[in-house]
């Protein structure tokens, strides 16, 4: 057995085997080591191996699922060894080759290994998000992308430029990238592979016989390096499944040239589907996903991570949600009947991988009878928007199927098949003969019990019923001897503790023949399984529509049902590079204020040609980082087909969306704060177009004073007057606002702010005009710094000021000063009496005093400044 077992280990590499023995999955070595230390669970030892113990753990097969998944969260791969004989096959094997059939040895094989980029079980997969696997390719300088889900088959084909990979594998956010062997560019994380296997002919000849075409000109125009990164892609997929594909639909081509570019501090930034933090709380697609059904949440996050730059196809998806939300009764309607919808998108995928069960059976039957309903429905409404009109047929044309799925199946189909019971009766009459014989046969039994306790007078005779013995005759020990007799008609079978076990000539005839009906049936139920499941994998491409249409549908609904929830209004979308939004808002933060109980402040953004270039100053906490994102987001749902929160928006096209907002070490890279910042900025000035939409906060941050000053001086510089694309450009340097002297589609705008009796007012409202201050030592104050740390900064500040208005220089005369640490022997009654008068008028509470009151603290005061001066 161990001899065995090394053999698959050496076949599984780096993969844990779950290695098959009766009901339990077993691991050994150093694959019980870790999978015992990932899954909590007793690391034990079974005999030895080179004089050593030999480390083992397992799981129960029935229960594998849910351990598979915890490996596969904790970054594992796993080979799973199954058994591919019989007992009764091993033994007939081991005479044939002349070996004792008591040392028969079972023969295992790996069936399949089990991957991030290769779930398909429902246990395994999370229901609201697409589960990618990709591939890539390099040929003459031209990477290819080639990319599928397969638990719903839908396979993409793609290219790109070395230096857009990043881009464009943050927007896969695939779970596992397959590369050739060698290669030396992104990602860090990856499965390398034979590099024979990316060969653009070998792709090519691989998806013409998979989908039995002799071109594959129908599909797309595919470059070489598609078709080679296609080609390691099955190659891949081949291996996994141990020869056995899983479904793959005809690969679509996605050109950069369609969808709005992103890179991936632009989509961590904007969090879209998950948050900085992870998971996917606090994410846009948590703010405004409202689809029914798993798929129509997929391809919701499709859309949003792949907006379009189609104008006609924008417009599309925009009037299907308009159609949806100016019909509330009938959206809703709609909704309940998407509810009921099953995930036969991901039930056909399991059925084409050869792991589908008589519950994925049912799911197709349910999915395309409630499919057909949709269609119905939506049939009969007025004024149908063009892309539904398009989608509706995708709906229909599966009556014969359904038919027969529901003639053949049981209202609820089991998910295992083993054990029978999922055909309905009625549908086969030699399957319901042998249901009969079978049912006839127990009934003859409890007759047969109730004979027996006749003919013996033990009232507690019983026969019982194990996988073991099969049927038996058991009697409490006490009455044993009288059955023990010769002339008894019993046969002793097995002695128990307080209880023996018989059989009778009577009772092995009945149970022989049940096992042979039972069997029968069984066998009749799997022929009709392998039927049915044919039926369907004939029709699969037009199951798999079906499915997409349903998703569409959702997508829209969800997003009319998200725009009436809070009177979000339709983007129009222009040509022109404009942006003009009103009153709008940031879904994430409005959705988290309003569990709070309080009110987002609406802002108005106007950019266009002659005012593309927004400079906003204000506080930290005043909301300018709230404002550059939901501008942005506004951009990403307009593009992605769905309503916007503000009262109206007027959008031109995005070709590239950047966001450098907020940034942090990557110290995996030996990147500090301050050179992440720059890297994202770089990209930003190199791949940027005047039909770019930029939002940038505070540039030159990390850096010293002078350095971050000129910095940001020079790249607003560029992004206006050499980029010259729509830009929210936010900072703290006052100094940038002469900008506006020399950049005619520049402006300055502010977060607005009040100081009022020593606390700071956040107004989070933009307005027009240079900030005057930052407010930088309220917000401290705010933050809770201490009190006296927030004084001393005054004194500094007064200094810096006072030497800045006589020399100009930023920091002119602060050698002057002594060492911050000084303020630790600095008492109170050395402290600055200009600071500390101000002090004191900011603690006065104005409103209280009485007319006399104030006009007598106004004479000390003026008393106390002169005294002060002198």
């Amino acid at each position: 057995m161990m001899q065995q077992f090394l053999g698959l280990k050496e076949e599984a590499e780096d993969c844990l085997l779950f290695y098959r023995m009766g009901d339990f999955f077993e691991l050994f070595f150093d694959d019980a080591k870790k999978a015992s230390a990932v899954l909590d669970i007793a690391l034990t030892t079974r005999g030895e191996h080179g004089g050593e113990p030999v480390p083992m753990c397992g799981v129960p097969v029935h229960s594998a699922e849910g351990y598979l998944a915890r490996l596969i969260k904790a970054g594992c791969r796993v080979a799973i060894a199954e058994q591919v004989e019989t007992p009764e096959e091993a033994k007939a094997r081991a005479k044939r080759e002349g070996t004792p059939s008591s040392k028969a040895l079972v023969k295992r094989d790996i069936v399949r290994f089990v991957t991030a980029g290769t779930l398909t079980e429902d246990a395994l997969l999370e229901p609201r998000r697409a589960n990618v696997l990709a591939a890539l390719a390099e040929v003459r300088g031209t990477i290819g992308i080639a990319s599928c889900d397969i638990s719903t088959g839908a396979m993409m084909l793609e290219a790109c430029a070395p230096d857009g990979l990043s881009a464009a594998l943050a927007r896969l956010s695939a779970s596992e990238v397959v590369v050739p062997e060698g290669w030396s560019i992104e990602p860090d994380e990856r499965i390398e592979r034979d590099p024979s296997d990316f060969s653009s002919d070998q792709g090519r000849a691989r998806l013409q016989k998979i989908h039995e075409v002799a071109t594959l000109d129908g599909f797309g125009d595919f470059s070489r390096a598609m078709l080679a990164a296609a080609g390691g892609l099955i190659a891949y997929m081949e291996h996994v499944g141990r020869g056995n594909l899983p479904l793959l639909l005809p690969p679509k081509l996605r050109s950069s040239a369609q969808i709005m570019a992103m890179d991936e501090a632009t989509r961590s930034s904007l969090e879209i589907l998950a948050s900085q933090s992870g998971g996917r709380e606090h994410s846009l697609i948590a703010a405004i996903d409202r689809c029914s059904t798993g798929a129509g949440a997929r391809l919701l996050a499709e859309d949003l991570t792949a907006p379009l730059l189609d104008r006609s196809a924008i417009e599309a998806r925009l009037a299907l949600v308009q159609w949806l939300h100016d019909d509330p009764i009938a959206r809703a309607e709609l909704r309940e009947k998407l509810r009921a919808q099953p995930d036969f998108a991901r039930a056909l995928g399991r059925i084409a991988a050869g792991r589908g069960s008589p519950r994925d059976l049912g799911q197709i039957r349910d999915g395309l009878s409630g499919a057909q309903q949709i269609h119905e429905f939506l049939q009969v409404k007025s004024d149908q928007p063009k892309l539904l009109g398009s989608l509706l047929p995708e709906l229909t044309g599966h009556g014969a199927l359904v038919d027969e799925l529901a003639r053949a199946l049981v209202p609820s189909p089991p998910t295992e098949r083993s054990n029978g019971g999922y055909i309905a009766e009625g549908y086969d009459a030699s399957l319901d003969e042998l249901r009969s014989i079978s049912g006839n046969a127990r009934r003859a039994i409890a007759a047969m019990e109730a004979r027996y306790r006749e003919e013996t007078e033990i009232a507690s005779l019983k026969i019982k019923h194990n996988g073991v013995l099969g049927f038996f005759i058991e009697v409490p020990s006490r009455h044993a001897d009288a059955l023990m007799a010769q002339d008894s008609g019993f046969t002793h079978r097995q002695t128990m503790k307080g209880a023996v076990r018989f059989n009778s000539v009577a009772l092995h005839e009945e149970a022989t023949r049940i096992a042979e009906a039972a069997g029968l049936a069984l066998a009749s139920e799997d022929a009709h399984f392998d039927d049915l499941v044919a039926l369907v994998l004939r029709t699969r491409e037009a199951i798999a529509q079906s499915a997409a249409a349903i998703a569409r549908i959702d997508v829209s609904a969800g997003q009319a049902e998200r725009a009436a929830e809070s009177g979000w209004c339709r983007p129009k979308i222009a040509d022109e590079a404009v942006l003009d939004i009103r009153e709008g808002k940031h879904p994430v933060v409005e959705a988290a204020l309003v569990k709070s109980g309080e009110r987002f402040v609406a802002n108005d953004c106007g950019l266009s040609s002659t005012d593309r270039f927004w400079l906003i100053g204000g506080p930290n906490m005043g909301g300018k980082s709230t404002f550059l994102r939901q501008n942005a987001l506004i951009v990403l749902l307009a593009q992605a087909g769905g309503f916007v929160p503000a009262s109206s928006a007027r959008i031109g096209l995005v070709d590239r969306l950047f966001s450098r907002v907020g940034a942090s070490d990557n110290l995996a890279r030996g990147r500090s704060t301050f050179m992440v910042e720059m890297v994202e900025t770089a990209a930003i000035l190199a791949q940027a177009s005047e039909r770019s939409f930029v939002i940038l906060d505070e540039v030159g941050r990390g850096t010293s004073t002078y350095d971050g000053l000129a910095l940001a001086w020079a790249v607003a510089e560029a992004m206006h007057s050499q980029i010259r694309c729509r830009c929210l450009f936010a900072t703290h340097y006052h100094e940038l606002a002469r900008l506006s002297d020399s950049c005619e589609a520049l402006s300055l705008h502010h977060v607005r702010a009040r100081e009022y009796k020593g606390d700071l007012i956040l107004l989070h409202e933009v307005t027009g005009g240079a900030a005057d201050q930052s407010f930088g030592l309220a917000v401290a104050r705010l933050a809770g710094v201490p009190d006296r740390v927030v004084k001393r900064a005054r004194q500094v500040l007064a200094k810096l000021e006072e030497n800045r208005k006589e020399t100009g220089g930023l920091a002119a005369g602060l050698g002057g000063l002594p060492l911050f640490d000084a303020i630790e022997h600095v008492s109170e009654d050395s402290e600055d009496p200009a600071l500390a008068l101000l002090d004191e008028i900011a603690d006065l509470d104005v409103d209280s005093m009485s007319p006399r009151e104030a006009l007598e603290q106004l004479y000390a005061l003026a008393n106390r400044a002169r005294s002060t001066k002198h």
